[in-house]
């Protein structure tokens, strides 16, 4: 059952369903839009890996480490477990499809490997991982606000993401779409900020996004996860919320609906205009200050000496060095 909301402007308040994630049924219905980007996604990431896996090619290539995984699977096959628990290729197979690599990009002037990267995965898991991740944020924000701003948050996140990463893990390759999909989740935590007085149960809606977000970053503490591609992406998801998903006020909307009297002449509020300013001129500064001291072979870790806590925090039971 949907909650009543009002409209918080003074006069000519009136009753509108509302609920966590979004808009009262009818308008929902009248804005909702087809998902079909989010789809092609997960066709693609799919497609991507299965390329992956062809040129990896694992029964061709000697193993060090042991036999190749599932080899009726033939030149489909796994790298041994030892070298990639995750049911994946080669690093070397990674970097040659476009994975992340610092030097790479500064040295050798393949800057495009800061887009190529988010759409390789280093083994089935991972892959598996973030299609479901996709699935569950994606369509819900695309059906509300349409594939043109969700793909560029989607894009400029993985971007963000991927550029971070390279200022602070100089020495590993990174891939995936982690960054990216971390952007929808940052996207998603200021679309509620920036739209906070047209949601019904507000507060359990940032509670229970903060406790995802908070699991995430959680996990990306430990081994081989690339947790500054996520805060890379994330900041950036979340700053990209506050330009691309304002939403006009209800009373705006509803302007035809209301008497005179009740009517507004600002589409926006202040609040919603002075945050959209502010998000815009960091996210600008922001990837132009990240790309000139990446181009520059800066070691963003000479700036941010703890910064690699971020990422892995070392314990008796493992090493953030493997």
């Amino acid at each position: 059952m949907a909650d009543v909301e009002t409209d918080r402007d003074g006069a000519g308040k009136r009753p509108r369903g509302g609920r966590a994630y979004g808009h009262g049924p009818a308008e929902a219905a009248e804005r909702a839009w087809t998902p079909w980007l989010v789809p092609v996604l997960l066709v693609a990431f799919v497609a991507v890996f299965v390329v992956e896996m062809y040129v990896n090619n694992c029964p061709d290539h000697p193993q060090p480490f042991g036999r190749c995984v599932a080899r009726f699977l033939h030149r489909f096959s796994f790298q041994p477990i030892r070298q990639n628990p995750l049911l994946g290729p080669s690093s070397s197979t990674l970097e040659k499809m476009g994975a992340l690599q610092w030097n790479n990009v500064v040295y050798q002037n393949q800057g495009w490997r800061l887009v190529t990267c988010i759409w390789l995965h280093a083994g089935l898991i991972h892959l598996l991982a973030n299609l479901f991740s996709l699935l569950f944020i994606g369509v819900r924000l695309e059906q509300q606000f349409g594939f043109v701003r969700i793909g560029v948050i989607y894009l400029l996140s993985g971007f963000g993401g991927s550029v971070l990463s390279a200022l602070l893990l100089m020495n590993n390759i990174s891939v995936g779409a982690s960054g990216a999909l971390f952007g929808l989740l940052g996207a998603m935590f200021s679309e509620l900020i920036i739209n906070w007085t047209i949601y019904s149960n507000r507060v359990a809606a940032l509670l229970t996004l903060l406790v995802i977000i908070i699991i995430n970053l959680g996990i990306g503490l430990f081994p081989h996860v690339d947790n500054i591609a996520h805060i890379g992406g994330f900041v950036s998801g979340f700053l990209l919320g506050f330009v691309l998903l304002i939403q006009p006020r209800v009373r705006w909307m509803e302007r035809d609906d209301l008497p005179p009297s009740a009517q507004v002449t600002s589409k926006y509020k202040a609040y919603q205009c002075v945050l959209w300013v502010i998000a815009l001129l960091l996210l600008i500064a922001g990837f132009a200050i990240s790309l000139v001291m990446l181009f520059r072979g800066v070691n963003g870790n000479d700036h941010c000496h703890w910064c690699r806590y971020l990422n892995c925090v070392p314990t008796s039971r493992w090493s953030c060095e493997d």
